[in-house]
């Protein structure tokens, strides 16, 4: 028996200590973060940072790496800590009745430094399925803490993206990183919308 997919949950590449997360920049950003393992010094913390821990809706979002200025896909490892503490301070970019017990509430969110969205998780072929995927808008103090502390290393995978592009929709599956549920403390998890 096929076991529904809730709504709204995490599915990543994780470990006991790490989670991965997929983000696209220009050739000169991606290769310098790949080579070094970290960010630039002159890395823009003054707009917000998307993390996805989707592949497949990081590929949504590029093109498959080739919309200008995301023709680098770059998987960055960071710590579970760090992931959980973005959770913790974040707050819906939406109002959703769910979550909050009214807009004065939804409102009370938005100093948070972290944004949360959920929308439509892609299938090989890009098209959206009904459950959602998770998108975290990191500024101020995350954007700092992600780039000097969570970071625990930064793997070009352009060369997967298009390996996998090439290949026929009904046979991308197989080829696609592993992504899991993956565990929240349920405080988090209704500070973020987790479906139950």
């Amino acid at each position: 028996m096929c076991r529904m997919i809730p709504l709204r949950q995490i599915r990543a590449r994780h470990d006991e200590r790490t989670i991965t997360v997929y983000q696209a920049y220009n050739p000169e950003i991606g290769e310098y973060a790949a080579t070094h393992g970290r960010f630039a010094p002159s890395y823009n913390r003054n707009r917000m940072t998307w993390v996805k821990p989707s592949f497949l809706w990081m590929m949504y979002r590029s093109g498959w790496a080739t919309k200008p200025g995301q023709e680098r896909v770059l998987a960055v490892t960071i710590t579970r800590e760090g992931f959980e503490w973005a959770l913790a301070h974040s707050g819906l970019s939406h109002f959703d009745s769910a979550v909050h017990h009214d807009r004065a509430a939804w409102t009370a969110t938005r100093h948070r430094p972290v944004r949360i969205q959920w929308d439509p998780e892609r299938s090989p072929a890009l098209h959206a399925l009904p459950h959602r995927s998770l998108q975290m808008g990191l500024s101020r103090e995350a954007v700092d803490r992600y780039v000097d502390e969570w970071i625990v290393g930064i793997e070009d995978v352009t060369a997967l993206a298009h390996r996998i592009h090439a290949l026929p929709a009904d046979s991308r599956a197989a080829e696609l990183p592993v992504e899991r549920p993956y565990p929240l403390p349920a405080g988090i998890a209704a500070t973020c919308g987790l479906s139950s």
